[in-house]
């Protein structure tokens, strides 16, 4: 493993001692690997339709911290076990019912926030989608750089009917389909089907199961002779243009605000 230099582009949530660590812990809510410049990072809590718990979250963090500072790594492509993407964030974890685990990843240095975290990573994320997206698994979607999706796939903000306003996927969306459709689609909590969402430009690419790893490896050969530093240093500066950590920061206190002060369903995920 080689770890960069400089310090342009840590994220700070762990220590380089804790990264120079990374295989010796247990992931309990992933399944990671490394492998040809690639890093495949898996949500594997499918009996809770990958619901995002907070120690998964904090998983998901180690693990960009360690692909920021890897100088081996690319690409980094997430997809997920089971019939979900992601039903977005545990509400059940976050009115404190917090479900046991084995994870051995440390407590990060600061406050994870999921849309931070995509946005603070400068390396090109595809995300390959094989189960319906739900509330908060959007904000991964909208994260990715480049997203595949399955024809027959569906993608629902539902948080309205549950009493709550989806602040943090607000945010993410609205830079990639546009702040009217991003507000439309929050307050009436509708289903899009995957042509949608490629009309909208939230997925780039729809192909059939048989072809997925056809077309992973298409866009695998398409970054494969550009500079690695030159696509960091542009994404960092998109970032710094265009995003505010501080935005999803203020969002994410609302929305446990939100969570805090109604009576979720106990069936929400």
């Amino acid at each position: 493993m080689e770890f960069l230099e400089c310090k342009i582009f840590i994220m700070n949530n762990y220590t380089i001692k804790q990264l120079l660590n990374f295989w010796d812990n247990n992931f309990h809510f992933l399944i990671v690997e490394e492998r040809e410049e690639v890093f495949y990072l898996t949500l594997n809590r499918s009996n809770k339709k990958n619901a995002l718990h907070p120690q998964m979250q904090n998983e998901i963090a180690f693990c960009f911290d360690y692909v920021s500072q890897n100088n081996n790594i690319r690409l980094v492509i997430i997809q997920s076990t089971g019939d979900t993407f992601s039903a977005g964030a545990d509400l059940k974890a976050l009115s404190n019912n917090v479900e046991a685990h084995s994870s051995t990843i440390p407590e990060p240095n600061n406050k994870i926030i999921l849309g931070n975290l995509f946005n603070n990573l400068y390396k090109p994320k595809l995300a390959i989608v094989e189960g319906n997206v739900y509330a908060g698994g959007c904000i991964i979607i909208a994260g990715c750089n480049y997203v595949i999706s399955l024809k027959d796939i569906t993608f629902t903000l539902p948080e309205v009917k549950r009493g709550i306003f989806p602040l943090q996927v607000m945010e993410s969306l609205s830079s990639i389909i546009g702040i009217k459709k991003t507000i439309d689609w929050c307050i009436r909590g509708y289903k899009i089907d995957a042509a949608k969402a490629n009309k909208w430009g939230l997925v780039d690419e729809i192909c059939e199961k048989e072809n997925i790893q056809i077309s992973v490896n298409k866009w695998i050969n398409d970054f494969s002779g550009n500079s690695q530093k030159a696509i960091e240093f542009g994404l960092k500066a998109y970032q710094e243009h265009f995003h505010q950590n501080s935005r999803h920061e203020k969002l994410e206190k609302l929305f446990r605000e939100m969570i805090d002060n109604n009576h979720l369903s106990d069936d929400f995920n």
